[in-house]
């Protein structure tokens, strides 16, 4: 029973093949539905596989061009660190070279010639006692002992220690510090004293009757030698009056920034040479003699 079955559907199935094979052979229909449905397969079949190679060239890509802005980005980094450092070194130039110009606007002192001086270093020595800084010129610049160092606004110090081609200047602030001064408008003398790093000015011998106030700027008086006259020193803040003194009890206080100076000057002074005073001398002899013969 199950063979007879077997055999007829076996038979069946011989008459529909070959029905169908003779009716797409006259038609083709049975070809184009095999590749209109072939390509269905197939399209669905490779979608899987195109859409991960898809995205994994897309993500190639965005990890090669995510490379390449980074080495962009660091690069540019680089170069807006490497300006950055640029404008700050021409900054630091500008300020040097503003300076340095009011260095050169200062006007020459009579018998004294200036030369610039860089300050190098503050407070040396074995215990820092001494209120002072280490300028970069020494003996080889014609530094000397009690050379007077200043700036556009006033007075710094003097040289104590000159060395080869460096010399410590002691600063008007110090203990060891002292200055002959007077007022610039009321011109009454006085002897400016240091009394240490963050203290206020003295200045001692100033009469009781003596005008001064509180403001008035305090200039050398060039009575020791040492400085020559005229040069801004300090500013008076207070002037008290004493019952068991003969002098004044005046304060003030630098004019320079002593922490913040980085420039100076030095005064040296000139010395008349003897031959053209001689020939100056000599000169002027002649002509009154000439003059004397002429008036015979």
């Amino acid at each position: 029973m199950k063979l007879k079955r077997a055999a007829i559907a076996v038979i069946i199935g011989l008459f529909v093949y070959l029905s169908l094979y003779s009716w797409n052979l006259r038609s083709g229909q049975l070809d184009r539905l095999a590749g209109f449905t072939g390509l269905e397969i197939v399209k669905w079949v490779l979608w899987p596989c195109e859409y991960v190679h898809d995205q994994s060239v897309e993500f190639w890509d965005k990890y090669v061009y995510l490379v390449g802005l980074k080495q962009l980005n660091d690069q540019l980094s680089s170069q807006n660190d490497l300006m950055r450092l640029e404008i700050m070194k021409l900054r630091e130039k500008a300020a040097e070279a503003e300076r340095y110009q009011s260095l050169l606007e200062i006007k020459p002192v009579r018998n004294w010639k200036t030369d610039g001086a860089r300050i190098i270093a503050q407070r040396m020595g074995p215990s820092a006692a001494l209120d002072s800084i280490i300028i970069n010129k020494g003996v080889v610049s014609g530094v000397g002992p009690d050379t007077p160092v200043i700036t556009p606004l006033g007075v710094v110090g003097r040289v104590v220690e000159p060395g080869l081609s460096a010399s410590k200047a002691l600063l008007l602030t110090d203990l060891n510090s002292r200055i002959s001064v007077r007022g610039q408008i009321h011109r009454s003398t006085g002897l400016l004293v240091g009394n240490g790093e963050g203290e206020p000015l003295s200045v001692k011998y100033m009469k009781l009757n003596a005008p001064v106030t509180e403001g008035e700027i305090l200039v050398t008086s060039g009575l020791a030698g040492l400085f020559p006259p005229g040069l801004p020193v300090a500013k008076i803040t207070s002037v008290e009056r004493s019952d068991i003194s003969l002098f004044l009890n005046v304060e003030a206080i630098p004019l320079v920034d002593m922490e913040n100076t980085e420039e100076v000057l030095l005064l040296h002074r000139v010395v008349p040479d003897s031959n053209s005073t001689a020939g100056n001398v000599n000169s002027t002899v002649q002509s009154d003699n000439s003059t004397t013969a002429e008036g015979r």
